[in-house]
Order: C-alpha cells, then structure tokens, then sequence
C-alpha cells in the first residue's frame, strides 16, 4: 500500500509543476504583445525623427560644404559669367556708375573751340539726347568687357569673394570685398568699372580718364531673415557632418527594433524620399517667395540666375536621398516574401534561364568559374552589395543619376553571378 501512495503523490507534483507551467506562459504570452507593442511604437518614433531630420540634414551638409569648400563653389557659379541675365545687369549697373561720375561739361570742353557755341547751343536744346547717346556708348562699352575675356577673369576672381559673402551671410564670418550689410549681400564691381573706363579712354572718351576710382555693388543676395537665420545656418554648419549621419541611424535603429523589418525598412526608406521631396518643394516655394520679397531695382532674371546657382548642390542632394530612398525600398520588396515580388523574381530567373538556354545551345560552359561561383554564390552577392555601398559612399558628390547606375550595376553584376551559377547547376 505504501509503494502504491508514492506514485500518487509523484503524479500530483507533476501536475502542480506542469500548472506552474502553464501560467507561466499564459503570464508571458500576456506580457509579449505588451512588448511588441512599446517597441513597435518605438521603432516608428525613431524612423519618424530620422525621416523628420532628413530636410535638417540636408541642408546642415550643404551649409558645411559650401562654407569649407570654396574651389567647388567656384567651379559651380563661375557659369554665371556666360549667364546673359546676369551680363545685362552686370552691364546696367557699371553703366550708371560710370554715368554718374562723366562730366558731360568736361565732355564739351574737349570740343573745338570754334564749334563750342554751336555744340552748346545744342546741348541746351538736345541734352538728353547727347547724355542718352553717351550713356549708349558706355554701356556697349561695359557690355563689349562683360563679352570679354578680362570679364571671365574678374569673375574667377569675384567668385572667391562671393564665397566669403555666403559664408558671412549664412554664418557672420568672413569680409574683404564682399560685404553683408543688414539684408544685403553684394559683391564690388571695380574691376569691371576700371576695365570700362579703359576701353572708353582707348575709342577717344578721354574725359572718362578722370573719373575716380569707383567700387560699385551688385547685389548677390537680399532677404530681410539673413540677420535672422545666422544662428540657425551657423548650427547647421557645425553639424552639417553628424546630422546626416543621426538621422540615417535613427531610421536604421527603428528598422533593427521593429518586429517586422522588412516592412519598417520600406517604410523608412520611403519615408527618407518623401522627406527629401519635401525639401525639394520648399526650395521651389521659397524661391517664388524670395525674388516676390526683393526691390523693383533688382534684377529679377539675375536673381533667379543667382538663387538656383546658389541652391544647386543642395537640390542635387534632394534627388540624391530621392533616388537611394526609391532604390532601397525596392531592393528590400523585391528581396522580401510577397506574391508580386516573387512574380517579379521568378521573371527575372525565366528571363536568365532563357539566356543561359540560349548560351548552352552554342556550347559555351564555365568550367571551374561556375563550380566557384555556385559553391560561394551567397558571398559573392554580399561582395558585391558592399562594394556598390562603398562606391557610393566614397563617390565625391555623388548625383540621383550615379545612384540609379550603382543600383543598375549591381542588377547587371548580380544577373551574372545568376547566370553563371545556375549555368553550373545545369552542367
């Protein structure tokens, strides 16, 4: 009797133990939903933030490389010398200078003495017209240096100068030539006045010897905020390295804590474009709203010229994060578990099969090269995943269009590595 009360007292500790179990994992099982949950909500605050960053960071990498790299600027507005909205103000505002300071009595004292009265007589009845054809002299004169040579000089040079006018604009930094007062950026035009001056005392205006020596402005750029948005640019500009780089590992971050990352990694990389578009759409907005703010006396042609010369790299940056948005997303789709994307690879298997049917009909075979590219097909297509990362990456200033040829060489490398690979699976 004994022995038969042991399994008995056996049996119901098993059972309290296997109890014990269960709300165990009833507890748990109530516990992990709760978890998904938080991390879920977490994951999706962290690639919100990274996409809500991604404008800032943008524009923080553009401030920092157009404050510290001034050859690329140069290279970029020094276009504008052969820009024919700019020429024409360019020449407008050395002609008025220059009108200024001609001394049209002077002008008719060069005159014979003998036809004086006659002249004089004229120009109390015609002044206008004499000063409106001497202003037409100067200004195909100042048009005839613009056309020049010595023009493309003076702006290689003027260049430079614009670069510190950014930089002081944006920052508060920087002087010389080019000077930031109040809302105003402007660049001198004396070169240009004294080159002007040269060629009317050459064609026998000799009177324009005398005019002194004359520094002229023409506006770069003229904003009521610019007093305003230096704090904000010169933090940009101390950031303009990390901000990109926060705000691509936050969305990497909630990518990795998602419960399902395939799809978080296509929302983030949507969700970067879509952030990128924006900022593309601002500057468009911002440029109505920008030349609709400046003076009637400012050129509008030239200050268009100027603003998308100015913005160039940045909205080349916008279809840069456009394009690796796009591409990223897709790659992740395509590699993913869904019926359409799996419609789409098995497509473009057909399509390698009907290639490599076509190759094995003309007898070629790989030999050794398809046995080594079976075996380490998995390595090679990671190989060369980085090494398109890595290009780009270390691309100077890549564009939207080196971003669509890295991502269709990568395509065209890995239809190799396929067709080779399934070549040796065939043989």
């Amino acid at each position: 009797m004994t022995s038969g009360a042991d399994p008995s007292g056996a049996g119901r500790d098993e059972i309290q133990r296997l109890q014990a179990r269960i709300e165990a994992l009833e507890a748990e099982r109530a516990v992990r939903p709760r978890r998904h949950r938080v991390k879920s909500l977490l994951a999706a605050l962290l690639i919100v933030l990274g996409c809500i960053l991604t404008p800032l960071g943008a524009v923080a990498a553009w401030t920092a490389d157009i404050t510290r790299d001034s050859d690329r600027y140069v290279d970029t507005v020094e276009p504008l010398a052969r820009d024919r909205d700019i020429q024409n103000a360019v020449a407008g505002r050395v002609s008025d200078a220059v009108m200024t300071h001609l001394d049209l009595k002077a002008l008719l004292s060069q005159t014979p003495v003998a036809d004086r009265p006659l002249v004089e007589k004229a120009l109390g009845k015609l002044g206008g017209s004499l000063e409106n054809a001497v202003r037409s002299f100067v200004h195909d004169k100042a048009q005839a240096v613009i056309a020049s040579d010595t023009f493309d000089r003076i702006w290689a040079e003027a260049n430079r100068r614009v670069h510190k006018a950014v930089v002081k604009a944006l920052t508060g930094e920087g002087g010389g030539a080019v000077k930031v007062e109040g809302d105003t950026v402007t660049i001198d035009l004396g070169p240009v006045v004294e080159e002007v001056k040269k060629r009317l005392v050459d064609d026998g205006l000799t009177v324009a010897a005398k005019i002194p020596e004359i520094h002229t402005d023409f506006t770069v750029i003229k904003s009521e905020d610019i007093g305003q948005a230096r704090t904000g640019f010169r933090l940009l500009q101390l950031t303009g390295f990390w901000l990109p780089i926060v705000s691509v590992l936050l969305i990497a971050g909630g990518v990795l804590l998602a419960t399902h990352r395939r799809r978080a990694l296509i929302a983030g990389a949507l969700g970067f474009a879509f952030a990128a578009g924006l900022l593309g759409i601002a500057l468009t907005v911002f440029r109505v709203v920008y030349l609709d703010a400046l003076p009637s006396g400012i050129s509008q042609p030239a200050a268009e010229a100027v603003y998308d010369t100015m913005v160039r790299f940045l909205r080349t940056g916008v279809r840069v994060a456009i394009a690796l948005g796009v591409v990223v997303a897709l790659a992740a789709w395509l590699t993913g578990p869904g019926r359409r994307a799996g419609f789409v690879r098995q497509m473009w298997h057909a399509g390698i099969g009907a290639v490599r049917s076509t190759a094995d009909r003309a007898g070629l075979r790989t030999g050794p090269v398809g046995r080594f590219t079976h075996r380490y097909r998995t390595w090679i297509t990671w190989v060369l995943v980085a090494a398109a990362v890595l290009t780009f990456v270390l691309w100077p200033y890549p564009t939207g269009w080196v971003v669509v040829g890295l991502a269709l060489t990568l395509l065209l490398a890995l239809a190799i590595v396929d067709f080779v690979a399934e070549d040796e699976v065939t043989a």
